[in-house]
């Protein structure tokens, strides 16, 4: 049984979520409209945003900086950005304003 404990960063969505449990699919504890993405330099932290932000200009170099990195070949499984979390943080909470 997983226990999922989701931390919510800012009141727009942005989410850091944990699961209890590694036999439970990550993929369930997203919702629909939303997209998980891990985000750290070193260690990875995995987030849950809407999938609005896409269309942000913001979030879309954030997007192209991934791309520069890890081409299609992403370390951690899922859509990974290489930026600081506090970053990340500030991009995405400016992005919902």
């Amino acid at each position: 049984m997983a226990i999922r404990l989701p931390v919510v960063l800012s009141k727009q969505g942005l989410r850091r979520s944990f699961l209890g449990s590694k036999s439970t699919p990550r993929c369930l504890d997203v919702p629909k409209g939303f997209l998980a993405v891990f985000v750290g330099e070193t260690e990875k932290k995995r987030f849950v945003v809407p999938v609005s932000y896409l269309n942000h200009p913001a979030f879309q170099d954030l997007l192209r900086r991934a791309e520069e990195e890890f081409g299609f070949d992403h370390p951690v499984g899922g859509l990974t950005i290489p930026c600081s979390e506090e970053i990340f943080i500030n991009v995405t909470s400016s992005l919902s304003r």
